[in-house]
């Protein structure tokens, strides 16, 4: 039997929360690094999100470009105090290129992440520890992870389908 689609399961974590808290606070944390062809998946997803969604306008929402370092965030986010954070990364999880997975952080062991200084299950559970908040991670399969290579087509394709369904649902 195959999982939830990340849609799916991406709608339930936001229907939980919204009925656990009467103003639900999220945080979109995305992970990568633009030099890096598809490593870029996170970063540019926050980007477009920043420009379909005025943060103003939604009070309970912080986005955040983390870069190579999602830990150096841990000040904007405890100030924040999120009910959730949503890490949203490239990961290669042998599927194919711009393939998109709801994981569960404490199943990545496997899953490699090597252009960050911390692994994702590692910065999700200090967030778990630190914030008490719910951490999930949405990962997209990268086709490359070279050096000055741009973000491949697949890659592409995902990042705007992600863009676009954070956006529908945290509007």
């Amino acid at each position: 039997m195959s999982s939830p689609s990340w849609r799916a399961q991406l709608k339930a974590a936001l229907n939980r929360l919204r009925r656990a808290e009467s103003t639900p606070r999220i945080t979109i944390l995305g992970i990568g690094n633009d030099l890096r062809g598809d490593d870029a998946a996170g970063v540019r997803i926050v980007r477009q999100l920043s420009a379909r969604i005025a943060e103003k306008e939604q009070p309970g929402l912080l986005l955040l470009e983390a870069g190579i370092a999602p830990e150096n965030f841990s000040g904007p986010l405890r100030k924040f105090s999120p009910h959730l954070v949503l890490l949203v990364d490239a990961a290669r999880m042998g599927l194919q290129p711009g393939e998109i997975r709801w994981l569960d952080w404490r199943d990545t062991g496997g899953i490699s992440s090597s252009t960050h200084t911390l692994p994702p299950s590692v910065l999700a559970q200090y967030l778990v520890n630190e914030l008490g908040c719910a951490v999930y991670l949405l990962g997209i399969q990268p086709e490359t992870m070279d050096f000055d290579e741009p973000v491949t087509p697949a890659v592409g394709a995902a990042i705007n389908a992600v863009a676009e369904e954070l956006a529908k649902n945290l509007s």
